[in-house]
């Protein structure tokens, strides 16, 4: 595949030191800015009821110019790159700074990091080939259990390249993978009828699916996840005990906690952790950080999509809040640094503070004991969807799978449990934290403000004391 530079300079005609001074000109007076170039390629493939339902292919391009001045963003994008393009923008954004007489803020410090490969991983495996793969991934789903009524299997790519240019000629470049496998399976016993998923990916090609055949694995969690469902009894309903299991559930982390602590919401007051900055927010033992260096995950950047490396940022040590994450514009109004979290969807939207893969990190707990201790309670292992409000961190999340823990005994899988609470109070009735911190299988995708991003989650088994379970048991 092409470099960054031959996408921009050599195929769409754009001269570097020519961009360079227009983006330069227009920042002149300004606090920040940058142009960002984006090309990206992304393919879909679905198979369901048997047959290949959907199959897409499509390649985006464009820029995202933006001038900063104090707490306003001017900013103005079109699909066409070119000059005369990239100069209508320029027109359009400087008229933030009229008025303001700010000092450019200083670039990003630039690191050798590369987090993942930059090989396109739509160039791999032929058409051919991957709706073979989902054709035996319906056959096998199939074959394992006369109850399967439905087997749905989908495969995604994409390969985006990246190029940020900023008013002293520095220029941040990026190549990243993207790829995600999903299947669904439905079971049927009379009239009843129940699902279950999986999904796995990360910036990566397509071999760990096709080549590994770790695929079935996945088809096998789907159909195990459905036949747990058509057991289950109504879920009761109640204040009681709730032990979350390691790895998905950490997406009632990410949005219940993680979302008030990104900078924008706490530089302007919105937050539930707004002003508590070196104060205890939860029990001793619980540390929580945002990290967008991990290797191949779906949430991680080599630079973020303002040129910042991304980092690994504390955000609550041993209960205490250290840390936000931050994009440029909220560091600099806030007096601190930058910490990589400055996300967009693509060329056409804004920048702002966004998580990478965001976590708790292991305690010294074994899981088995922290399920012994709890005599009534739930045990819950997967979450479907939720909803959160950022200003009082109370949110409420939907169980996709669960067990009721009798007599420090898992046993009876419910349906229909909800999680409700506030986010801020859950972290302080954490009582115990498992050794077994796990990530998801790289599924998430994180929604703020009309943009969504892809991101990691994570966590080890958590015992949480006096949860208020929404249930459906008469």
């Amino acid at each position: 595949m092409p470099t960054p530079d031959e996408l921009f300079f050599t195929r769409a005609g754009l001269d570097p030191d020519r961009l360079t001074r227009i983006v330069s000109d227009t920042l002149t007076g300004a606090d920040d800015g940058e142009l960002f170039l984006e090309y990206t390629q992304s393919e879909a493939l679905a198979f369901d009821d048997g047959r290949l339902k959907t199959a897409s292919f499509d390649t985006g391009q464009g820029f995202g110019l933006r001038c900063v001045a104090g707490e306003a963003t001017g900013y103005a994008h079109a699909s066409d790159l070119s000059e005369a393009a990239v100069k209508r923008a320029a027109d359009a954004v400087q008229a933030v700074k009229a008025g303001h007489s700010g000092s450019m803020a200083a670039g990003p410090q630039a690191t050798n990091a590369h987090l993942y490969g930059d090989d396109n991983p739509l160039g791999g495996p032929s058409f051919e080939e991957k709706v073979k793969l989902l054709q035996e991934i319906d056959a096998y789903a199939r074959a394992k259990d006369s109850r399967v009524r439905q087997v749905s299997a989908s495969l995604s790519g994409e390969w985006q390249a990246v190029m940020i240019l900023r008013a002293d000629g520095q220029i941040v470049r990026d190549v990243r993978p993207l790829v995600r496998f999903n299947v669904s399976v439905v079971v049927g016993d009379g009239d009843r009828q129940e699902s279950g998923t999986f999904g796995t990916g990360g910036r990566e090609n397509y071999t760990r699916f096709i080549e590994t055949q770790s695929w079935q694995a996945g088809a096998d969690e789907a159909l195990r996840q459905a036949l747990v469902n058509l057991e289950a009894v109504p879920a009761p309903a109640g204040e009681m005990d709730v032990v979350l299991g390691p790895g998905w559930p950490g997406i009632l982390l990410h949005e219940a906690i993680g979302h008030g602590l990104e900078g924008d919401f706490n530089r302007k007051g919105q937050s539930a952790f707004a002003g508590l900055m070196g104060e205890r927010v939860a029990s001793p033992g619980v540390t929580v950080v945002d990290d967008g260096t991990l290797d191949d995950r779906r949430g991680s950047l080599t630079v973020d999509d303002e040129g910042t490396p991304t980092s690994r940022t504390v955000l609550i040590e041993d209960g205490i809040l250290k840390g936000y994450m931050q994009d440029r514009l909220n560091a600099r109004l806030m007096g601190v640094a930058a910490t990589g979290n400055g996300r967009r969807e693509s060329f056409a939207h804004q920048p702002m503070p966004r998580m990478t893969n965001t976590y708790m990190t292991e305690g010294d707990r074994d899981p088995g004991e922290i399920l012994a201790g709890v005599k009534k309670g739930i045990y819950a292992t997967n979450f479907g969807g939720g909803q959160v409000d950022i200003t009082n961190g109370k949110f409420v999340f939907s169980c996709t799978e669960a067990y009721m823990i009798e007599d420090g005994k898992v046993t009876t899988p419910i349906k229909g449990a909800t999680l409700i609470g506030n986010g801020a109070d859950a972290l302080t009735r954490i009582k115990a934290i498992g050794n077994d911190m796990k990530l998801d299988t790289g599924i998430g995708t994180c929604g703020k403000a009309g943009q969504g991003v892809p991101v990691g989650v994570g966590q080890p088994t958590l015992h949480m004391e006096a949860l208020t379970v929404g249930g459906t048991a008469a």
